[in-house]
């Protein structure tokens, strides 16, 4: 099997009860200003694809292992047209599930954070993609029976065995 390694990562992060769904929203300056969305950025040379969902996750909300209670793998991975670099991208998605309380510390790169139900996620996603993640959230990762077959350790390896 030849690998395929993607240009860019995307993480949702969501937290029970609820459940709620945290989006971030662009900041002005930057590409897509306003967009509501996940945590989103590439790869770095020599990492693995795991290790650097982890890293954008810490990076953009400063989330680390003390507020991750699962990663989860959402079997999803995006392309779409970029006309920026005039040419298809590819995305990995993954989620991860923080503890109840926990909160975003915001870096640059966003200049409003939300906690929303799936619903309000719903209607503030503006990709088709992006809604379709949160229904796989919603449809996958809230139910533990249907959850532990997408969820990997934080090093990146599948967690049911």
């Amino acid at each position: 099997m030849s690998p395929f390694r993607p240009d860019l990562v995307d993480v949702w992060i969501f937290r029970a009860p609820g459940p709620e769904i945290l989006l971030l929203r662009r900041s002005p300056g930057r590409i897509l200003p306003g967009l509501w969305q996940c945590v989103s950025g590439s790869l770095e040379a020599g990492e693995s694809v795991t290790e650097g969902a982890l890293r954008e996750l810490s990076e953009e909300t400063g989330f680390g292992a003390e507020e991750i209670e699962a990663f989860f793998d959402l079997d999803q991975v995006n392309q779409f047209h970029e006309p920026s670099v005039g040419a298809i991208v590819t995305s990995a998605i993954f989620a991860v599930r923080v503890r109840a309380g926990a909160e975003p510390v915001l870096s640059h790169e966003h200049d409003a954070v939300g906690w929303v139900s799936p619903a309000g996620a719903l209607e503030l996603a503006i990709w088709p993609a992006y809604r379709e993640s949160v229904r796989r959230i919603e449809e996958n990762l809230l139910d533990p029976e249907r959850a532990i077959w997408f969820e990997l350790t934080l090093g990146g390896q599948r967690a049911r065995r």
